[in-house]
């Protein structure tokens, strides 16, 4: 069996890393995009945020069906299942 024996915590890595960027969350029913303004153990503030129904081409610089849903949005983190800088 081979076990990790040391674990190092790595500043700038994961959510915290890109804040500042406009993210996109894709999350267990839907997908948030917006600028990564705050995160914490429960959840994230999206700012200038909306909600994504139809990506089209990842090729393409826009969404196919972007819908803005506020100047502020929170989303839960257990909720997520991945996240990148995109469009």
């Amino acid at each position: 069996m081979k076990k990790i024996v040391s674990v190092q915590e790595v500043d700038g890595e994961g959510l915290v890393g890109l804040m500042g960027q406009r993210v996109t969350l894709f999350c267990a029913n839907y997908i948030y995009t917006g600028n990564l303004t705050g995160v914490n153990d429960t959840c994230v503030l999206l700012e200038d945020a909306g909600i994504v129904y139809e990506t089209g081409s990842f090729a393409d610089k826009v969404w196919k069906d972007y819908q803005k849903v506020g100047d502020k949005i929170y989303v839960t983190t257990q909720s997520i299942e991945m996240f990148t800088v995109c469009k």
